[in-house]
């Protein structure tokens, strides 16, 4: 597909636009969302028990809400377009607009605005602000580029074809993912992994011994072991990077949790499969007390607030996703404003071992599982790369290709 840009101007931001204050009067609307640093709305964690909701903003669709406090803080601005066919609110700090320009579209008004070009406009102007927050002046002259109402829409088309692809992988994932999740029910809880004759262990009454600490029978021969006896935690690989490594590393290698990275996996010794296990946070379990856990590979990016482990022996990094996955683990979470999960009580967590004949036919049977999804979530990053230079090829007024 090809996409040229032709006869574009430059127009201040707040000729664009109308900004608006709809508050929830009625009472309405009734859920509440945020806007995360990727500038996408997301579900609000504030405590708004006993909240007046009715003095927030309501937010409609195609209107867009932003939250300028932060900009030189955090080198971006949030802002988010509503694609929801229903009204929800914002806090009553935010500032909602829509676009009252009829040869402007929305959809590309917020393509313009995930332009990394753009966080670094908004954030120049917050140079003189102690506070960091970018001033509504400021925001409503920022020029933007405007194509033909023709050229927006077959630029946006062209964007959200690469983001429906990308959609599409992470639902292939998905569904690998549970595969191998049922699998390891299947054999590691329910225990009718295959005895000798291929027929399932418990069902067919394969031997069962009482096991104290699970307080329930496994099968014969397996074990409780700890995380520790099992895997290998590699925190003490990391080190801190210097600006000139950040500035040259930063976006040609993945990064995983907050933005604020601050170390790395030395990408020459450590070029493998790896689980990252949140060590401090507000979500480092969900409600049933899972662990927030990540399977990564290759080289990476990583912040400081995640443990980086590596099985084994025969226990395998597919295995211990599969069972931390299922592991509740908020007995051992410590800290009351800031919840945490340190290295010695990850390396105390339970693990329900086999023998090593059942975990390796175990690991033959979701290898390919796992092997497609790197194949599909590589495939991501690149169409993801694909898009950020679209976005920067915007403001260039030249042939688009992809």
């Amino acid at each position: 597909m090809f996409l040229k840009l032709w006869d574009m101007s430059y127009r201040k931001l707040g000729d664009m636009v109308k900004f608006i204050s709809n508050k929830n009067t009625d009472g309405n609307a009734t859920v509440l969302f945020g806007i995360n640093i990727d500038k996408f709305f997301m579900p609000s964690v504030a405590n708004i028990i006993g909240v007046d909701l009715k003095k927030y903003k309501v937010v409609e669709k195609y209107q867009f809400a932003c939250n300028r406090m932060h900009v030189g803080r955090d080198e971006r601005l949030p802002i988010s377009m509503s694609t929801f066919e229903y009204d929800f609110i914002v806090s009553p700090a935010y500032d909602v607009f829509e676009v009252i320009s009829s040869d402007v579209l929305p959809e590309y008004l917020m393509l313009w605005f995930r332009r990394k070009e753009f966080d670094r406009q908004c954030w120049f102007y917050t140079d003189a602000d102690v506070r960091g927050g970018l001033h509504l002046d400021a925001l409503k002259s920022i020029e933007i580029k405007v194509p033909t109402i023709e050229e927006q829409r077959q630029f946006v088309d062209q964007y959200h074809s690469i983001e429906n692809k990308i959609k599409v992988n992470e639902q292939i994932c998905e569904k690998l993912e549970a595969t191998a999740q049922a699998l390891y029910k299947h054999w590691f809880v329910d225990f009718e992994f295959p005895n000798e004759a291929g027929k399932p262990y418990k069902s067919s009454e394969g031997k069962m011994v009482w096991n104290e600490e699970l307080g329930k029978e496994i099968p014969e021969r397996w074990e409780v072991k700890s995380l520790g006896e099992v895997s290998t935690c590699l925190d003490f690989k990391r080190r801190p990077l210097s600006q000139e490594e950040r500035a040259v590393k930063i976006g040609t290698i993945p990064y995983y949790g907050a933005m604020s990275i601050v170390g790395y996996v030395d990408e020459y010794l450590y070029d493998g499969d790896f689980l990252l296990l949140s060590e401090d946070g507000a979500n480092i379990i969900d409600e049933n007390g899972y662990p927030a856990i990540q399977y990564v590979w290759g080289k990476f990016w990583l912040n400081n607030h995640s443990h980086i482990i590596v099985g084994k022996d025969f226990i395998t990094i597919q295995f211990l996703y599969n069972a931390l996955l299922k592991t509740n683990v908020s007995d051992l979470v410590t800290g009351a404003a800031q919840p945490k999960i340190n290295q010695q009580n990850m390396n105390s967590i339970s693990i329900l071992t086999g023998t090593e004949n059942i975990h390796k036919s175990f690991d033959s049977l979701i290898d390919q599982n796992y092997k497609l999804t790197k194949i599909y979530k590589d495939q991501n990053q690149k169409l993801t790369q694909l898009q950020s230079l679209l976005l920067s090829l915007l403001s260039v007024g030249e042939e688009v290709s992809a």
